[in-house]
C-alpha cells in the first residue's frame, strides 16, 4: 500500500483557497479594528502621547517628512552591501541601522537625517560630566600652546605597560623644567618635563605620535568598545583611568577659560540651549601662572560666571540660557572624604548660589558604594543644608547597572524614596513595575544616555537599549551624552544619541524626539526651586508663570520653526 502525497492536489486547493478569508472579509475586518484599538489603547499610554496629540498641521507634516527619509535611509544607506563591507573591516560584526555606535558614527553623519536632527533644538542637556564635553583634538592643541605646562608620570613612561596604564599628570610651572627624560627607563617618578619637549621627543613618531598616544589615554577606543567578552568592570577601568588623564589638564585657569568656550559654543550649534554637567572636582584647581592650588572652589566658580556673561553676550551666544552644575561626589570615597566633599558642595552654594543646581553621587555603581551604605552621609548632609539654610535637590544616578534584585539595583529604591528629582540612567529601572509606577506618578525624569550605556557594556547597541520600554510605560525621559568627548561622539552636542533613537526606534519618530527635547526643558533646574514649586513647575509646564513656563514657550516657538524648515527644505 503506497503512503498518500503530503502535498494538496490542485483540486484540493481550489476547494480550501475559497474558505481562507480575505483582507475585505467582515470578520477579519472586525478583528483588524480591534487589533489596532489596542495598539492605540497602549499608545496612549505612552510618555509623549500629549506632545504627539498636540502636534500643528506643520509639524505634522515635518513628522511625516522625516520619517519618510529614515524609511529610505534605512534601505538605501543601510545598503546590505554596506553592512558586509563594515563587518569585515569590524571582525565579522553585524552592522544595522541602529548598531553599535563606535561602527556606525561615520556613516551616520553622512545621511539627511543626520543634517535634520544636527538642526533640531535640543533644549537642555541634563546628564554630562565636565572633563568630558569638550572634543580632544581641540583640547590637546590648547595644551600644547599654552606657556609653562609640564608633564609627569608615577615611573618612567619607556614601556607598553606604563604607556597604557601609568598615571599621567600635566601641570604648570613658571620655570621650564628641562632634565630628565620621561620616555627613557631612568626617568625618575613625579618629575615635571617640558610638555612641549616630551611630546616632540616621544619614541617613533615625535609630536604626532604623542598626541594618538594622549588621545588613546583620554577615549575608549572603537576597539574596547565592541570587545564585549571582556566586561563592564575591565571597560570601566579604562573609562576612569580616562578621567584621571584629563582633569589634570582642564584644572589651569587658561586652558579652563577656553574649555568653557569651546563647551559653550558646541552645545549652541548644536540647538542644546541649556547645560546641566556634574561637576566632580577635587581641590587642585591653579590660577593663570600660579604653582599653588587654590584652598576652594571661589575662583574657579568666578570664572564659570565669567565666561558665562562673556558667551551670553557675544552674537555666537544669543539665546543661550546658560549652565549650572550637579555637585557629584564619587561614591566609592571613604566617609570622610565623601563628608568633606559635601562640605565643599554647601561651602559653594553659599558664595555662589545661582551655578549650583543640585547634588549627586557618581562613579561606577557595581564597584561604589550603594546609597543603602551612603545613607549616614546623605543624612547628615541634609541636616547640614538645614542648618545652613539652603536647599540642594538630589539629583541621583540610579540603576547604570545589569542587575536584577542586587545590591546596586537597588540604588534605584533608594534614589526615589530620598526625594530625588530625575534619576541618572536608570537603565535597570523597566525591571521593577512598581518603581515605574512610581516614577510614572511622581513625575520623575529619567536622564537617559543610549550610546555611553552601550560603550560601557549595559547593551549591546541601542536597539537593545530599555529607554522604548519606559516611554511605552509613560515615563518621563530625556537624551543625554554622558561622556561624549571620551566615549566616541568627539563633541559636547547631543546629535548622535538623538540619530541613533530616531533610526534606531521603530515607534519613536520625530515626534518622539520632539517630546524628549521638551521633556528636557520641562525638568531643567533653572533656578532654585522649593519641592512645591518644584512640582508645580513640572505639572504646569508652559501654562505655568515662572522661569520654566518662559524656557518650555521659547523652546516651542524654535521647535515650530524647526518643523517648517524641514518642510520648505525636503518636502517634495
Amino acid at each position: 500500500m503506497s503512503a498518500k502525497s503530503l502535498g494538496f492536489t490542485d483540486q484540493e486547493w481550489e476547494d480550501i483557497s475559497r474558505d481562507i478569508p480575505g483582507e475585505r472579509d467582515p470578520f477579519l475586518q472586525k478583528y483588524l479594528e480591534g487589533r489596532e484599538a489596542l495598539i492605540a489603547q497602549e499608545n496612549k499610554q505612552r510618555s509623549d502621547a500629549s506632545f504627539r496629540q498636540n502636534l500643528s498641521p506643520i509639524a505634522r507634516r515635518a513628522c511625516a517628512i522625516v520619517q519618510r527619509i529614515r524609511d529610505e535611509e534605512k534601505s538605501t544607506v543601510w545598503t546590505p552591501q554596506l553592512e558586509d563591507a563594515l563587518a569585515q573591516e569590524a571582525e565579522g560584526i553585524t552592522v544595522h541601522p541602529g548598531m553599535m555606535f563606535s561602527l556606525s558614527k561615520a556613516r551616520m553623519e553622512s545621511t539627511k537625517l543626520w543634517r535634520i536632527v544636527r538642526r533640531m533644538p535640543k533644549g537642555a542637556l541634563l546628564h554630562a560630566h565636565l572633563d568630558a564635553m569638550v572634543d580632544f583634538d581641540f583640547l590637546f592643541a590648547v595644551l600644547l600652546d599654552t606657556p609653562g605646562m609640564h608633564i609627569l608620570a608615577d615611573r618612567p613612561l619607556s614601556d607598553p605597560a606604563a604607556l597604557e596604564d601609568s598615571a599621567v599628570r600635566f601641570r604648570f610651572f613658571k620655570t621650564a623644567r628641562t632634565e630628565g627624560d620621561i620616555w627613557a627607563s631612568n626617568y625618575v617618578p613625579q618629575t615635571p618635563i617640558l610638555l612641549t619637549q616630551a611630546a616632540d621627543a616621544f619614541p617613533e613618531g615625535a609630536r604626532p605620535a604623542f598626541l594618538k598616544w594622549l588621545y588613546n589615554r583620554a577615549t575608549i577606543s572603537r576597539t574596547e568598545a565592541v570587545e564585549q567578552h571582556h566586561g563592564v568592570d575591565h571597560v570601566w577601568r579604562k573609562f576612569f583611568s580616562c578621567f584621571r588623564v584629563v582633569n589634570s589638564i582642564v584644572h589651569y585657569e587658561p586652558i579652563y577659560r577656553q574649555f568653557l568656550r569651546r563647551l559653550m559654543s558646541l552645545l549652541k550649534a548644536d540647538g542644546v540651549n541649556y547645560a546641566e554637567i556634574r561637576f566632580s572636582w577635587d581641590l587642585d584647581y591653579y590660577r593663570q601662572d600660579s604653582e599653588v592650588p587654590e584652598g576652594d572652589y571661589r575662583a574657579m566658580m568666578d570664572v564659570l560666571d565669567e565666561e558665562l556673561k562673556r558667551f551670553r553676550e557675544s552674537e555666537e551666544g544669543e539665546g543661550f540660557w546658560g549652565i549650572r552644575m550637579i555637585w557629584a561626589t564619587i561614591r566609592s570615597l571613604g566617609t570622610r572624604n565623601v563628608v568633606q566633599d559635601m562640605d565643599n558642595c554647601i561651602t559653594t552654594k553659599l558664595t555662589h548660589p545661582h551655578l549650583i543646581a543640585g547634588y549627586d553621587l557618581v562613579g561606577q555603581e557595581d564597584l561604589g558604594r550603594t546609597h543603602r551604605d551612603l545613607l549616614p552621609e546623605i543624612m547628615w548632609f541634609r541636616k547640614q543644608c538645614a542648618e545652613e539654610g539652603v536647599d540642594i535637590p538630589f539629583f541621583f544616578h540610579a540603576g547604570e547597572c545589569l542587575g536584577s534584585g542586587s545590591d546596586t539595583d537597588h540604588n534605584l529604591f533608594d534614589a526615589v524614596l530620598l526625594g530625588t528629582r530625575r534619576i541618572g540612567h536608570g537603565f535597570s529601572l523597566y525591571k521593577h513595575p512598581l518603581l515605574v509606577e512610581l516614577v510614572r506618578e511622581r513625575r520623575i525624569l529619567v536622564e537617559s544616555c543610549p550610546i555611553s550605556n552601550e560603550v560601557l557594556r549595559l547593551c549591546g547597541s541601542v536597539m537593545s537599549h530599555p529607554l522604548p520600554a519606559l516611554l511605552a510605560r509613560g515615563v518621563p525621559c530625556s537624551l543625554c551624552n554622558d561622556d561624549p568627548a571620551m566615549l566616541g561622539q568627539d563633541t559636547a552636542g547631543s546629535t548622535h544619541d538623538f540619530w541613533q533613537a530616531l533610526q534606531g526606534w521603530e515607534n519613536l519618530g520625530l515626534a518622539g524626539l520632539g517630546s524628549l527635547a521638551e521633556n528636557s526643558v520641562r525638568w531643567a533646574a533653572f533656578e532654585d526651586q522649593t519641592t512645591e514649586d518644584w512640582d508645580r513647575g513640572v505639572r504646569e509646564a508652559s501654562i505655568g508663570t515662572g522661569l520654566k513656563a518662559q524656557r518650555l514657550r521659547e523652546w516651542a516657538v524654535e521647535w515650530e520653526r524647526f518643523c517648517l524648515w524641514i518642510v520648505d527644505e525636503f518636502d517634495g
